[in-house]
Order: structure tokens, then sequence, then C-alpha cells
């Protein structure tokens, strides 16, 4: 782990945040050894820190390398930002309201809104449906995948729980389904699966629970089912959706 020195703790930490180019609020910072003034000159011995990027800025970081590789061959597109809020499901139809309809009828439907918003966005895209290893995945093909990931892939979480929650309200029964654009959630589950050994890492190294990024139900799934083999730590999820989170924390009997 990178250690930082200065003559107090907070020179140290200003050097290690200098260093790594981050705020405060992104860093997890741990003091190694007080600084000591020492008597008549002798003894003296300059704070050390550990400064490190949050697990949360690390993944950032991941995931806008993903993003970049695969907008490289469309810098002409400008990459829409919206909100999750900016992005909403379209009022019911009074004339033709969509409910309790039968699996195939409900993905059926689901494609058709998925079309109808990548049209939009001005990123048309050809919508296929496919089944694999148990999840119902649409995947988005468009020569414009930039602006339906978006940056730090917002734009596709967005759609992921717009999808979600269309297929809710026209469903007869429950259905899970992903979102994808490009191999975008093939790299996205590499990045996971690191960063799922890497957060145990941590905790198992601090003795403190995590709190990772907010992220759709399946990619908390992903990391739950990583760490499920690892007897020293446990898992379990905080908040509501869009903005649930996972927490990796010490399992109880390593307290």
């Amino acid at each position: 782990m990178p250690i930082y020195e200065g003559a107090t703790v907070q020179e140290a930490i200003q050097k290690g945040l200098s260093a790594l180019s981050i705020a405060k609020d992104e860093a997890v910072i741990e003091v190694v050894e007080e600084a000591k003034k020492g008597f008549l000159g002798m003894g003296k011995k300059n704070a050390r820190v550990s400064v490190e990027p949050s697990v949360a800025e690390e993944i950032s970081e991941a995931v806008e390398e993903v993003v970049a590789d695969v907008t490289a061959e469309d810098q002409a597109t400008p990459v829409v930002e919206l909100e999750l809020e900016e992005v909403t499901v379209p009022e019911e139809d009074s004339r033709q309201v969509l409910s309790e309809l039968e699996d195939e009828a409900a993905l059926t439907q689901l494609a058709l809104y998925l079309t109808n918003i990548s049209n939009e966005l001005k990123a048309p895209a050809l919508v296929k449906m496919k089944r694999e290893d148990g999840l119902i995945v649409f995947q988005l093909d468009t020569q414009k995948q930039g602006i339906l990931i978006g940056k730090h892939g917002k734009m596709l979480n967005a759609l992921q729980y717009l999808a979600q929650v269309f297929i809710h309200r026209v469903a007869k029964n429950k259905l899970s389904v992903v979102v994808n654009v490009g191999d975008y959630r093939q790299k996205r589950q590499a990045i996971l699966e690191r960063l799922a050994e890497r957060t145990a890492e941590k905790v198992k190294r601090t003795g403190r629970p995590v709190f990772l990024e907010p992220m759709p139900a399946f990619e908390r799934k992903q990391i739950h089912s990583v760490l499920s083999k690892d007897d020293a730590v446990q898992t379990h999820s905080e908040g509501d959706e869009p903005y649930r989170y996972l927490v990796v924390e010490p399992a109880k009997r390593y307290y």
C-alpha cells in the first residue's frame, strides 16, 4: 500500500491526495505512524499515512476505461449524459393499458419500448432477446454505443432500471431482465469479479465494512456469488432501488 510522509498527519494526507489527484472523500486513509517531535532534535520522525482510492473510486475508473474502449470508434458522436430522472416511463395510454400480459407478450412489449427509447436518444438500436445463464438478456445493437452506455455506464444502468420497472408493470409473472450494449456487460462482469476480490481483501485487512456504489440487482448478485465462497466475509444490500448498494463486512464469527 502507498505510504506518504509529512511533518504532520494532515500534511502527509495532503501529499497522498495530491499524488493520487483525488479528494479526501474519495480516499481510504489510515494513519500508519504519528509524527514525533523528538527531544533536542533527536528522535524526530515524520507522520506516515496510507492513502488509497476508495473501492467506489477504483470501480468508477475501471468502468470509465471500458466505456472509453467501447466508444473509441465513435469519437464523433457526443455522449448523451442524462440522469435517471430525465428518462421516464411513458404515461399509460388510456386506450390501451398494458398489464397482466403473458411472458412472451410482455417481453415483446419491452423490446418495442427499448426500441422507442433508443430512437428518442438518437441512437437507433436493433433489439434482440436471448436467454443465457437463467437471465433474459435484451441486446441493443447500435452504431452509437457511447450514447446508450453513457459516462461510467450511467445511461445503460438507467435503461436497465426502466426496463425492469416496465416489465414489472406489464407482465403477469415476475420476470428479471438484463439490458446490454455491445459487450459492455461481459467486461463489467470481469470488473465486478475483481472488485469483489479486492473488497474482500480490504475488509479482512481492516476489519471494517465496505460500502459499494449503487448497482443493479443482478450485479449485486454477481458480487455476492463470488464472495459467498469466502467464509471470512458476508454481504447484504441496503437502500432503495435504483440506489440500492451492497455492503461487504467481516463474517460475524470473525468479529
